[in-house]
C-alpha cells in the first residue's frame, strides 16, 4: 500500500447526494442501475452508473443518500455518460453495497 498525504486525499472530491431517479441501465455488459443524484445547488443533479443490481432494486434507491466522487471526468458506459462515481464496498461475492451516511445530511456535503 502506498502512503499518501492529506493533500492527496483532499484532491478527491467526495460528496453526499440524494438519489432522485433510478432505473435499470440497458445495453451494458454488466448489470447496472443508472442513477440521478442531487448534490445540492452548487453541483446540481449528476448521473451515475452503478453495479448495484444484486442488493438493490431501482425503486428502493430513490430518496437514499449516497457518497460519490464528483471530480472524475465523465465516463461512457455503453450509451450512457456517467458523470460521478458512486461509492460502495465489495461483499465476499464481489457484489456491491453502497457507502451511505447513517443520518440525513445536507446534499453536497464534502467528506473530510
Amino acid at each position: 500500500m502506498t502512503t499518501i498525504t492529506y493533500e492527496d486525499f483532499a484532491r478527491v472530491d467526495i460528496r453526499v447526494g440524494t438519489i432522485v431517479d433510478a432505473a435499470i441501465l440497458e445495453g451494458v455488459r454488466k448489470p447496472a442501475i443508472r442513477l440521478s443524484i442531487d448534490f445540492g445547488p452548487d453541483i446540481g443533479v449528476k448521473k451515475s452508473s452503478a453495479q448495484l443490481t444484486v442488493h438493490y432494486a431501482p425503486e428502493s434507491l430513490v430518496g437514499r443518500q449516497v457518497a460519490a466522487v464528483v471530480n472524475f471526468p465523465p465516463r461512457q458506459i455503453g450509451k450512457f455518460m456517467s458523470e460521478v462515481l458512486t461509492l460502495g464496498f465489495p461483499m465476499a461475492d464481489n457484489s456491491v453495497v453502497l457507502i451511505v451516511p447513517d443520518k440525513s445530511v445536507p446534499n453536497g456535503g464534502k467528506l473530510f
